[in-house]
């Protein structure tokens, strides 16, 4: 008798730990579909913006502390008008194929050039024209693309710039030097303090970073190296969001919005969008 009693004892035990762990895995198993469904939840509702912080007027650190930018404003209109969170996402802008790639961010939209890079991205079309340029201290003696031979030129790793010198090598080749720099605050404080002779950048950003210095110390060379596109970039295939934001675009253009936040930064409409 009391070998059946003892019997019972650890069969009931063993009945009521299955049980606990079959509650455990169903808690376990529910939560973590609750979690998968939130995250999908903010996948569908954030509209993630990859941009450089060091790219001023079009995505940068305001004196706030807040990011801001003409970029910046275009898509959070966009994402507005697309019923979704807009969220700003720094990126290191040499590993910005990467964040594309991991899904860390939805796009690519900061000053973003088509040139050379056509078949590389998803791109809704250009929204505004921009010029390659070379910027020099005021003081300098370099007037022409002749008077770089010899001379050290600094651009921005992975940008446009560097890939126009890198393919234009019979302007390049007469460089004493071409060297890259993360950002171009950090280009312009090498060229006011001697460290480089010239910057090769685009003119939206030379002309904006030239005004917020009181206008002066610097000038642009007259003649551009190359001219560009901006558009927004996103990874190869997305047409899905791509039309999405085509169409916010589009509808900024038709009611005067686009028109509205270049005047802002520009005191003009200097966007392309037809």
């Amino acid at each position: 008798m009391k070998k059946i009693y003892l019997l019972g004892i650890l069969a009931t035990i063993m009945l009521v730990g299955c049980s606990s762990a079959s509650t455990d895995t169903s808690a376990a198993e529910s939560k973590l579909t609750d979690e998968t469904s939130i995250a999908g939840t903010d996948a569908n509702t954030t509209f993630t913006v990859g941009f450089d912080k060091d790219f001023p007027p079009m995505g940068f650190v305001g004196d706030d502390g807040e990011f801001t930018g003409f970029d910046l404003d275009l898509a959070a209109e966009v994402a507005k008008r697309l019923g979704k969170k807009i969220k700003y996402q720094p990126i290191a802008w040499d590993a910005k194929d990467m964040e594309l790639t991991s899904g860390n961010i939805d796009c690519i939209w900061n000053g973003f050039s088509t040139k050379n890079r056509e078949d590389k991205y998803t791109w809704t079309k250009p929204y505004m024209k921009n010029d390659q340029v070379f910027v020099v201290r005021s003081d300098s003696d370099i007037n022409s693309f002749e008077d770089l031979a010899g001379k050290t030129v600094e651009v921005q790793m992975d940008s446009s710039a560097e890939a126009v010198l890198k393919e234009n090598t019979e302007l390049s080749g007469t460089f004493g030097k071409l060297q890259t720099v993360a950002d171009f605050n950090t280009g312009f404080m090498d060229l006011e303090m001697g460290g480089v002779d010239a910057l090769a950048m685009n003119s939206v950003v030379a002309n904006y970073q030239i005004t917020k210095r009181g206008g002066e110390g610097f000038k642009v060379l007259d003649k551009p190296v190359s001219s560009e596109e901006y558009a927004v970039g996103f990874k190869l295939g997305n047409t899905m969001l791509r039309d999405e934001v085509q169409m916010a675009l589009e509808e900024m253009k038709a009611d005067g919005t686009l028109k509205s936040i270049s005047e802002k930064w520009f005191g003009k409409d200097v966007t392309t969008l037809e």
